[in-house]
C-alpha cells in the first residue's frame, strides 16, 4: 500500500512539474513576442486576400509610419480600375482625419491583441501534444482557476486547441482551436457567443526575428452589447512581403503601390 502510495505521489509530482514547465515555457515564448513586436520598426508591403460573407477584397498593403495605404484591386468582387485605385489612395494620403481614424483603432486592435497575449500562459493547462527536430505542439484546455479580468478574456473560458512553437527561436507559428461551448455575458442579456467557433491563425517568418501573420481563419459568431459585435466569419491570407525602408512616407508608398511595374 506505501509502495503504491510513493508511486503514486511520484507520476503525480512528475506530471505537476511538466505542465509548470509547459506553462513556464509558454510564459518565454509570449515574452519574446512582446519583446519582438516592440523592438520591431519594420514596415512591409504585402499582397492581402480577405474573404468575408459580404465579398472578397483584393489589395496591396504598405505600412508607413502615417498609416496603412491599400491599392485595393477587388473590392467585394469588384475590379477597380487603376485611376478609381489611384484615387482611393489619393483620398487617404490627403485626409489626416482618416489617418488618425486608422492609427487609432490599430493601436486599440494592438492593445487588446497585448492584453490576451500576456494572459495565455495562466489562462490555459498546457500539455505536450508532439515534438519533432524544430516544432513543439502544446494542447491547451480553459485553466479551472483563470479568472477572466475583462469580457474580451470571457473567451479563454471556452477556448481549446493547440499552439505550434518554432523549438530554437521559441516563436509562434500557429494557434488553432475551437469554442468547445458557448459563452454568455450577464446570463445572455448583454450578450453571447456561440459554441462551435472555430480559428487558425498561422505566423511565418519573413526576416531574421520578424514573423508576420500569414493566414487567419475565423468562424466565431456572437455579439456583446455595448460593443461591436464580434462575429466574424473571415479567412484572410497575406503573401509576397517586400520590405519598406522605414521612414517611407504616404506618398512614398503610393508611388511604390503603382510603380511603373507594380508589384
Amino acid at each position: 500500500m506505501r509502495r503504491a502510495l510513493f508511486i503514486t505521489l511520484v507520476v503525480l509530482f512528475a506530471h505537476s512539474a511538466t505542465a509548470q514547465d509547459l506553462r513556464a515555457l509558454v510564459r518565454q515564448v509570449v515574452q519574446n513576442e512582446l519583446v519582438a513586436n516592440q523592438n520591431d520598426h519594420s514596415r512591409w508591403a504585402y499582397y492581402d486576400v480577405d474573404r468575408k460573407t459580404d465579398g472578397v477584397v483584393e489589395q496591396w498593403v504598405a505600412e508607413t509610419g502615417d498609416g496603412d495605404i491599400h491599392r485595393i484591386l477587388v473590392q467585394k468582387g469588384v475590379h477597380i480600375s487603376p485611376p478609381a485605385q489611384r484615387t482611393l489612395m489619393d483620398r487617404f494620403i490627403h485626409d489626416p482625419a482618416a489617418q488618425s481614424r486608422q492609427r487609432k483603432s490599430d493601436e486599440h486592435d494592438d492593445r487588446q491583441s497585448e492584453e490576451l497575449l500576456r494572459m495565455l500562459p495562466d489562462a490555459f493547462t498546457w500539455t505536450m501534444a508532439s515534438s519533432d527536430g524544430s516544432t513543439l505542439l502544446l494542447h491547451f484546455a480553459p485553466d479551472p482557476s483563470f479568472s477572466p479580468p475583462s469580457w474580451a478574456a470571457r473567451v479563454f473560458e471556452a477556448m481549446e486547441g493547440n499552439l505550434r512553437i518554432d523549438k530554437r527561436q521559441r516563436r509562434i507559428m500557429s494557434l488553432q482551436g475551437q469554442l468547445a461551448h458557448g459563452v454568455r455575458f450577464c446570463g445572455g442579456l448583454c450578450g453571447s457567443i456561440s459554441a462551435g467557433g472555430t480559428f487558425d491563425v498561422e505566423r511565418r517568418q519573413i526576416a531574421p526575428s520578424n514573423w508576420r501573420i500569414v493566414s487567419t481563419h475565423v468562424h466565431i459568431h456572437g455579439s456583446v452589447l455595448f460593443f461591436k459585435s464580434i462575429s466574424q466569419d473571415e479567412e484572410d491570407d497575406k503573401s509576397r512581403f517586400q520590405q519598406l525602408q522605414e521612414n517611407i512616407s504616404l506618398e512614398q508608398a503610393e508611388t511604390r503601390l503603382i510603380g511603373e511595374n507594380g508589384f
